[in-house]
């Protein structure tokens, strides 16, 4: 995709002259929608980014929020969409590389994976293709880089046809004596590259991901796709750590989109200052290389220092000790960006232009318009939809991708996937981290700004039933081409919807991602806003989702709600409102983390994908079972599929302990009993269902099913 006219002009006047063409490479792919944010830019400031424990905010390879005065937490997530499509193994897997290296980049060690994924229908031979691609890419390099992967979300929509999203977001630990940022710092210090040696691999990706893709890119655009050596990386991963911990690094940057020219020009721009780069000394595993393939080539493992000049050995020797190769490449300037390729000035710009200087964009936009009720007719008999919810990829068993990945490696891992959200034992803090991550294409396409609210809300909602709550999140911002009025609109709602709700949960949003220009022929997605968020408890130990049995079973928050954004309608057809949420939402949250603390609840399990017949489904196991009454307002498919997230279900040996808990925040009421039936029946109004743990085991195994 060559620089726009316009950008040219204004690249032109700025230099003096006719960039030459690396400069004009350069310049196409820093300012392109990947790297500048040209048209979300404008649309982030409606993020609230700091507090108490906020160390570094967005702009940075990785943010990073304090747990105690001695231990950081870094968080950062990335989208690798395009390359995911064309080389499903390849472009998950680089995307899970890419994330870590983030990580690195902040003196952190990565300790936990999140992988958010979207495809299309699932009954359609393609999308189960890259399912299972893109599954086995994630997990290939997470376990074999020894980074557990915890937890995560599946979703299938048809907006995702011709354009899979592909989200992970990582975790890490670091101290205020380790930490690093992507700021350099000093002219005279030297430039080091070390990791995997430069191919031609990826060129050109960031601006490959700017822009709708062709329904030949999986033939044509096969070369912009990078490709990983998760072996190399583990490498790379325990070099950095012995780098850190001898405070060899002044600043870092992985390498990643518009390769070594994107990650030294934005390391000395944030610093104010420039840099002198000899393209010829960056160790190549190609012959014959040119300027522009050195300069933009993504090759993968590899990372970019700011050194003193008297540490330069000992840092090459520590990339020998884990046989990595490592080159001198230039110093920190005080002018501009300057790049040679054997004697000859290829780019010669001022690094700041380079990495911020690219216009925004002023965008039209279509407000979107609010769906009203138009129920399925004839209205589906209950055990129809319940089997139907129920046995839908959307809210069946995702048991397929998460065993395939080592969740349990460093020892850390509290609360596996399966859960509502993952727990982690952070030791040095004394502390317990939970991570929750994820979106819904039916919520935010039926309704972009509430949805999105509704994202933010579930996401806490699932730290809060393991007895954590919120901390920070970072988000991963995913739409189609902006240049579409109508999907413009609906990115934006979903930009202000996320803002909202975090603010109202007193989450600062500290970094994150936007991947826009995810079109096809298929069309667009529908407006994705992946959240990532972390929380904090006070213990290592939760309650699980499954039934204990000889408890009461407690619904917390109001039984019926509008239908939607369901999978109820999704699976059935029409159209509703999208379900009010609460008025004060912290409290909620707040709320409900207490009751999962208490040491009479034995289980607690949010109600959101598929309403309360898919948490009492997943509840029930061979040896417990429920018996419950849904009296109340509202239609039964209100009640039993309704989609509203900040409602749990709670089994306790104590209800009053949960009444007074809960007080006046939300309302809380009884359902019924577990019991040791194994089987699930619902009385509501004049129709009762029954089935036992097998049958809906059986139900929930679709996609195990079909593809083992």
């Amino acid at each position: 995709m060559p620089l726009a006219p316009s950008d040219r002009e204004l690249v032109a006047e700025e230099l003096g002259r006719q960039p030459t063409d690396a400069e004009e490479a350069l310049f196409e792919n820093l300012w392109s929608e990947h790297c500048a944010y040209r048209s979300s830019r404008p649309l982030l400031s409606a993020f609230t980014s700091e507090s108490d424990d906020v160390v570094v905010g967005p702009g940075d390879d990785a943010a990073v929020v304090a747990l105690d005065d001695a231990t950081y937490l870094t968080l950062g997530v990335e989208s690798h969409n395009h390359p995911s499509y064309v080389d499903p193994f390849d472009g998950a897997a680089t995307g899970v590389g890419g994330i870590v290296r983030d990580t690195m980049s902040m003196g952190a060690y990565p300790i936990a994976l999140a992988d958010s994924l979207y495809f299309g229908d699932f009954d359609r031979e393609h999308s189960r293709y890259l399912f299972e691609g893109v599954v086995e890419g994630i997990s290939h390099y997470g376990n074999c880089i020894g980074v557990p992967t915890v937890t995560g979300s599946v979703a299938f929509h048809d907006g995702y046809e011709g354009n899979p999203l592909v989200n992970v977001a990582c975790i890490g630990l670091t101290d205020a004596d380790r930490l690093v940022t992507a700021e350099a710092t000093t002219p005279g210090n030297k430039l080091v590259l070390v990791g995997n040696a430069t191919g031609r691999d990826g060129l050109g990706g960031a601006s490959f991901a700017s822009e709708d893709l062709a329904e030949d890119a999986e033939t044509e655009d096969r070369p912009a796709v990078q490709v990983g050596d998760p072996y190399a990386e583990k490498l790379l991963i325990e070099a950095n750590e012995r780098l850190v911990d001898e405070d060899l690094i002044r600043a870092a940057r992985d390498l990643g989109a518009a390769g070594l020219g994107g990650a030294s020009s934005e390391l000395v721009a944030k610093g104010g200052l420039g840099a002198r780069i000899t393209l010829e000394q960056v160790h190549q595993r190609e012959p014959n290389m040119n300027a522009l393939e050195i300069l933009l080539a993504e090759s993968q493992e590899r990372m970019c220092y700011e050194v003193r000049p008297e540490d330069v050995p000992a840092v090459r020797e520590i990339a020998d000790r884990f046989d990595l190769g490592s080159s001198v490449i230039g110093e920190v300037t005080d002018g501009n960006y300057v790049c040679t390729f054997d004697g000859e000035t290829v780019v010669d710009a001022p690094a700041e232009f380079l990495a911020d200087g690219a216009p925004m964009n002023n965008l039209d936009r279509a407000e979107p318009t609010p769906q009203s009720r138009n129920l399925p007719t004839p209205t589906p008999d209950l055990a129809t939809a319940f089997e139907t919810v129920v046995g839908h990829p959307n809210t069946a068993s995702k048991r397929w991708v998460y065993r395939q990945y080592d969740h349990e490696v460093g020892n850390r891992t509290a609360k596996r996937p399966g859960d509502d959200a993952a727990l982690l034992a952070v030791r040095e803090a004394e502390t317990g981290v939970a991570i929750s991550a994820g979106a819904d294409p039916n919520w935010t396409d039926a309704a972009p700004y509430d949805g999105a609210r509704a994202v933010a809300l579930e996401n806490a909602t699932n730290l809060a039933a393991v007895g954590a709550t919120p901390l920070a999140a970072v988000d991963c911002l995913n739409g189609g081409n902006p240049e579409k009025p109508d999907v413009y609109g609906g990115f934006a709602a979903v930009v202000d919807g996320l803002a909202d709700m975090c603010r109202s949960l007193a989450t600062p949003v500290v970094g994150g991602n936007v991947s826009l220009y995810n079109d096809s022929a298929a069309g667009p997605v529908a407006p994705t806003p992946t959240l990532a968020v972390v929380g904090t408890s006070e213990t290592y130990d939760a309650p699980g989702t499954a039934l204990d049995g000889g408890g009461r079973l407690l619904f917390i928050g109001d039984p019926s709600a509008a239908l939607g954004g369901s999978q109820y309608l999704a699976s059935h057809g029409g159209t509703d409102a999208f379900p009010t949420l609460p008025d004060d939402p912290l409290s909620v949250v707040e709320a409900v983390a207490t009751v999962a603390g208490q040491g009479t609840t034995t289980a607690v399990h949010d109600v959101s994908h598929g309403g309360l017949a898919a948490t009492l489904a997943e509840m029930v196991t061979d040896s417990v079972g429920a018996s419950v009454t849904l009296d109340g307002e509202g239609r039964p498919a209100e009640r039993l599929f309704a989609e509203r997230p900040g409602r749990v279900v709670v089994e306790t040996t104590d209800p009053e302990a949960v009444r007074a808990a809960v007080g006046d925040v939300a309302p809380v009421v009884d359902l019924g009993t577990s019991d040791g039936s194994g089987e699930l029946t619902v009385s509501i109004d004049e129709t009762t269902l029954a089935y036992d743990a097998n049958e809906i085991a059986d139900l929930r195994a679709v996609i195990d099913r079909e593809l083992s």
